[in-house]
């Protein structure tokens, strides 16, 4: 056993970590990220079999994010985010932030009530089980910004400050756990914000920007404080491979600026979709005032007539 507690061989040359490989294409994700493309492939098929149309924008979107997942889950990638804290930060930051915001932007909840069928009377089908969730109080707490946002920020301080991080990462289990957990605190934290699927919590627009710069400065706060320690701060890391050429510090602190910088992205990203929501929520309401006006203008129109029409048979 070596030094980093993973069992991984220090004196190969970079990209050959010997028994490490193991980490690649990691059966759980791969798995997961193919059912997902599939399910959403088969939903936007059955809309367009029943000639409904679906944005090709949201396909993409969604598409994309699932891939993001299995880059860094399903790749070389992994391999040195078991020993390389630098690489492991960009895992995290990737499947938390970024890869959570592209599959919302996909809508796959709403794809899935459009295409998934209607049960019988008195029966629950898949689509009705999945709306009761929709509707239920678990679903209200989780996504309730009281409990996503202490959430979003103890995912950061409470795992990597505590030796729960040198636990989870001691196993694969314990490893897919943890990707899992990032993953899940990112839809969860994102998803009332993001807007674009029905959910028991919506905010207004300003609301959701609060929440949204909320959370985003701990992100900054936890690179800063990795990148001014002076010694190294996990102990999975303090040890990596000498093939590598690496410093167990040097790479603390690269791994610090990448969570300091990455916390920019999904915010401006956020951002510029909420605003183009808000957008388009105020030309849908500057439609149905002036279509509003315009049958109130003809009722009047109709009621001066009518009164020109009584004038007129008053005075014959």
């Amino acid at each position: 056993m070596d030094h980093s507690g993973h069992g991984m061989t220090m004196d190969l040359p970079p990209f050959t970590l010997g028994r490490g490989l193991e980490w690649s294409a990691d059966p759980f994700f791969l798995a997961a990220c193919l059912l997902g493309l599939g399910l959403y492939g088969w939903g936007v098929l059955r809309l367009r079999r029943r000639g409904d149309s679906w944005p090709v924008g949201r396909t993409v979107a969604y598409v994309v994010g699932v891939l993001t997942v299995g880059l860094v889950m399903c790749t070389g990638l992994n391999d040195y985010g078991m020993v390389m804290f630098s690489v492991h930060m960009v895992q995290h930051m990737v499947i938390s932030m970024l890869s959570p915001i592209l599959i919302l932007l996909g809508a796959p909840i709403t794809l899935a009530l459009r295409a998934l069928p209607v049960a019988g009377r008195g029966r629950k089908g898949p689509r009705e089980l999945l709306l009761a969730l929709l509707h239920s109080r678990y679903v209200r707490v989780v996504t309730h910004a009281a409990f996503t946002i202490p959430l979003f920020i103890a995912s950061l301080y409470a795992l990597y400050f505590t030796p729960l991080f040198d636990f989870l990462m001691g196993s694969k289990t314990g490893h897919i756990a943890m990707m899992v957990h990032f993953l899940a605190v990112g839809l969860a934290f994102f998803w009332p914000i993001m807007g674009v699927d029905p959910g028991p919590n919506r905010p207004g627009y300003l609301m959701r920007m609060l929440e949204l710069f909320a959370g985003m400065p701990f992100h900054a706060f936890f690179g800063i404080a990795l990148m001014m320690g002076s010694t190294p701060m996990v102990d999975t890391f303090r040890h990596p491979p000498a093939s590598l050429g690496i410093d167990a510090l040097s790479d603390q602190s690269a791994a610090g600026g990448i969570a300091w910088a990455f916390s920019e992205v999904p915010s401006v990203l956020v951002l510029l979709a909420l605003l183009f929501q808000w957008y388009r929520s105020e030309q849908r309401q500057a439609k149905r005032k002036d279509r509003a006006a315009d049958r109130d203008g003809d009722k009047e129109l109709e009621a001066y007539n009518a009164y020109l029409a009584s004038l007129q048979a008053r005075g014959n």
